[in-house]
């Protein structure tokens, strides 16, 4: 009997089709091509394929991808909707006044933003106009975000606004009706908030006012971190 023909024993009618390996270069061209789970073994790998990434019609009018600010390995993450016109001129995401008032709130309860807190965005590029992403915007840069979270491993993803809510749980109440409230998401503890944006837009203070709804928001947070570290 020959080697080929011994070999032939072996085989099988069921045999599995080797996989091919994801096409790394592809993935910033066309949003049809997947990302997996454990594509990128760090933020830096992954903010090159965001900075070169043309899989929607963004990366042909952003000034930079804005990927991420604060610690790789923060227990806090923060994801917000998409950048704005400051934030598309720096290339960090919540550097304008809603970032700015952003900081003010974390700052108020010890949240360190170099030490305990991840900031970015759904969306990595600058909508026109400022305009809310599309759901195929939002669809393409969604796979970024996820291996974002897999990588930084957050204890807690605080989500603010509308469409970081909708895009990443597909949870389509008003943050007015479950902001401050708990959610599961992978094993993770979610919470909706308002938009710093927003808050800038409600100046009152009163009892039951948006900043005064974010203040027992932020002190719940702080107050589930310590007991989970």
């Amino acid at each position: 009997m020959s080697s080929e023909d011994q070999l032939s024993l072996f085989a099988t009618s069921d045999a599995v089709e080797p996989v091919a390996p994801p096409q790394l270069d592809l993935i910033p061209t066309d949003a049809k091509i997947p990302i997996p789970p454990g594509t990128y073994p760090s933020l830096v790998e992954l903010a090159q394929h965001c900075n070169q990434c043309q899989r929607c019609e963004l990366g042909a009018t952003r000034h930079h991808a804005v990927v991420g600010r604060g610690h790789p390995q923060a227990p806090i993450m923060i994801i917000g909707e998409a950048p704005g016109q400051n934030e598309d001129e720096t290339g960090l995401p919540f550097v304008g006044k809603a970032g700015q008032l952003l900081d003010k709130i974390l700052d108020s309860v010890k949240l360190d933003t170099d030490k305990d807190i991840y900031i970015c965005n759904i969306n990595k590029c600058r909508p026109p106009g400022n305009r809310t992403p599309t759901t195929d915007e939002v669809e393409a840069c969604k796979p970024y975000l996820l291996e974002q979270i897999r990588l930084i491993d957050p204890k807690i993803i605080l989500l603010t606004g509308a469409t970081a809510l909708k895009g990443l749980l597909g949870e389509k109440r008003a943050i007015s009706k479950i902001r401050g409230t708990w959610l599961e998401w992978q094993g993770r503890l979610c919470m909706p908030i308002f938009h710093p944006a927003y808050l800038l837009r409600n100046q009152s203070r009163e009892k039951g006012s948006p900043k005064w709804l974010m203040w027992q928001d932020i002190q719940e947070v702080r107050k589930k971190l310590d007991e989970i570290c």
